[in-house]
């Protein structure tokens, strides 16, 4: 399948917007690994119209979160609906089988025995720096856990979490699998989220 693996970062925060305010939110940067070529793409603001076109041609577009707030963020560049496109993000499924959130850190550090290089707040002071160095080597790496836990959780149709309560490793189950099709249902190559 030509996934694609998403992670955005922000000029700002909702700290300077008001909560929830999705559309006070500027980009500063967006990485995506492409399973059509196995690479990682980065695109600046000023880029993001060459990044349309890999997301309307995906089958599937993964993330962390995604649903509801990088995409709601990137929808703000974009004429159509990004919320439209195939889409599997993670936290939303993890969050029906376990029934509350986990952070992104938290997960890798129990699945992959790994963690993510800062926080999004670091991420905003590198842009206001300047910094493109290392805020694209923390989005990019953001992107790479997402998939290594997306990947993992296909394969062994789970994930691990530590129960602070019972102080353990606790497995639990994951569906990551892209949902079943009609054969009549392929994708024409059009933009199906652009108003007509």
């Amino acid at each position: 399948m030509s996934e694609v693996v998403l992670d955005i970062e922000t000029q700002n925060t909702f700290l300077d917007v008001g909560q929830g305010n999705h559309r006070g939110l500027k980009i500063s940067l967006v990485c995506l690994y492409d399973y059509a070529d196995h690479t990682f793409k980065h695109y600046r603001e000023n880029e993001l119209t060459n990044l349309w076109p890999i997301l309307e041609q995906a089958e599937r577009v993964i993330g962390y979160n995604s649903r509801y707030f990088d995409l709601p963020v990137l929808n703000n560049y974009y004429s159509g609906d990004l919320g439209k496109l195939p889409q599997l993000d993670m936290l939303e499924e993890i969050k029906k089988v376990l029934g509350f959130r986990l952070k992104l850190s938290d997960l890798a550090k129990a699945t992959l025995k790994t963690d993510k290089l800062a926080d999004g707040l670091i991420a905003v002071e590198w842009f206001k720096k300047g910094d493109w160095e290392n805020l694209m080597k923390y989005c990019q790496e953001d992107v790479k856990i997402t998939r290594d836990l997306y990947e993992f959780g296909k394969k062994n149709h789970q994930l691990f979490f530590n129960d602070l309560k019972f102080n353990q490793l606790r497995p639990f189950p994951v569906n990551f699998s892209p949902p079943q099709t009609s054969p009549f249902a392929a994708k024409a190559n059009i933009n199906l989220t652009l108003p007509f």
